[in-house]
């Protein structure tokens, strides 16, 4: 009988600059925002927005940015995805784990490579992305795929989305219960990381993607490869879970980016019409980062706080992410064993 491969898996978040200055930030700007499948435009227009314009006057106040956050272990993005992997670890004993970052260090190549040394013959990724786009998820597929193409014989499978996974779901529940109780709140803000309109068109089946404001609603087979729709009903299940009561909560995006169209409503907008429709007491949640980042640490629980308490509000509390929460590394592990 022939021996089953040597299974191994690989975590992928999006990325984190080396440092919060602007020399780091500015690079790994270059990186991110280079990739075709964040910008989507001709190569040599991209090239030139990217290197002349975005990285150049982004960068400072990026690094500023990235310093009101940075820890002494380093990047919170980093930190609590390295806690992941070896906690996780313990839990797949069988199995050897490394993370990689999709952007910056440490790079998937490294990554594949080391598992490659420790005897891997395959490979399960999954991107720490609960949601599909060519952005996220689709990115992170052709790295790895182009990476490991690179070590002969290495083969691996990646994870599918996991926005409907009952596992990921308990974990969010887990996390945000908690602190629901602790912070009683008049409304829950679903907080997702925004998406240009056109890009989320790409995905449509239907002919039918953002023709109304009820198209994502529910899910099924023609939307469930939407990023909307799939956000849309992850905050369902997540509401549902919580027992949140119809009217209590409501979702947003995040993160703009440029002058395109991007989907609505944004987060900004969301709380300044809560705070000026007379609801103080607020609660964000950010299910669709794995890990607190500057998105959550520094755009929602620092900007997003001061926008909200200026437009009236009294308490902005942003629910942590689950991180290397024990609930979660026990979902990641339940998303994983099926393919390992």
């Amino acid at each position: 009988m022939t021996a089953s491969p040597k299974t191994g898996a690989l975590l992928v978040n999006l990325g984190t600059p080396a440092a919060p200055d602007s020399k780091a930030v500015g690079a790994y700007l270059r990186e991110f925002l280079g990739d075709p499948c964040v910008i989507n435009i001709p190569g040599p227009i991209r090239w030139l927005l990217v290197n002349l314009l975005i990285a150049p006057t982004r960068a400072p106040k990026s690094a500023e940015a990235y310093q009101k956050i940075w820890t002494k272990q380093g990047s919170p993005l980093l930190v609590h995805s390295y806690a992941l992997r070896d906690a996780l670890a313990e839990r797949l004993a069988d199995y050897p784990l490394d993370v990689a970052m999709r952007y910056g260090r440490p790079t998937i190549e490294s990554a594949l490579e080391r598992l490659s040394l420790r005897g891997c013959e395959r490979v399960v990724c999954l991107p720490l992305y609960p949601h599909a786009a060519a952005s996220s998820t689709g990115t992170a597929i052709i790295a790895v795929r182009e990476a490991a193409a690179k070590l002969d014989g290495l083969k691996v499978e990646v994870v599918d989305e996991y926005f409907d996974h009952p596992a990921w779901i308990e974990a969010v529940r887990a996390v945000t219960a908690p602190a629901l109780a602790a912070q009683p709140v008049d409304h829950v803000l679903f907080s997702f990381h925004g998406l240009p309109e056109s890009q989320v068109r790409k995905a449509d089946v239907g002919n039918s993607c953002l023709t109304s404001d009820s198209c994502c609603e529910p899910l099924c087979n023609t939307n469930r490869h939407c990023y909307r729709a799939q956000c849309l009903s992850s905050a369902l299940s997540i509401a549902t879970a919580l027992e949140l009561r119809p009217g209590s909560w409501s979702s947003a995006f995040q993160s703009r980016l440029g002058p395109a169209k991007w989907l609505e409503p944004s987060t900004v907008n969301a709380l300044t019409a809560l705070a000026q429709e007379g609801t103080k007491r607020v609660a964000v949640i950010a299910p669709g980062f794995a890990a607190d980042n500057l998105e959550t640490l520094e755009e929602l629980k620092m900007e997003g706080k001061e926008i909200f308490l200026e437009a009236g509000g009294e308490e902005l509390h942003v629910i942590p992410c689950l991180n290397a929460d024990p609930t979660w590394v026990e979902g990641v592990a339940q998303i994983l064993e099926p393919h390992l």
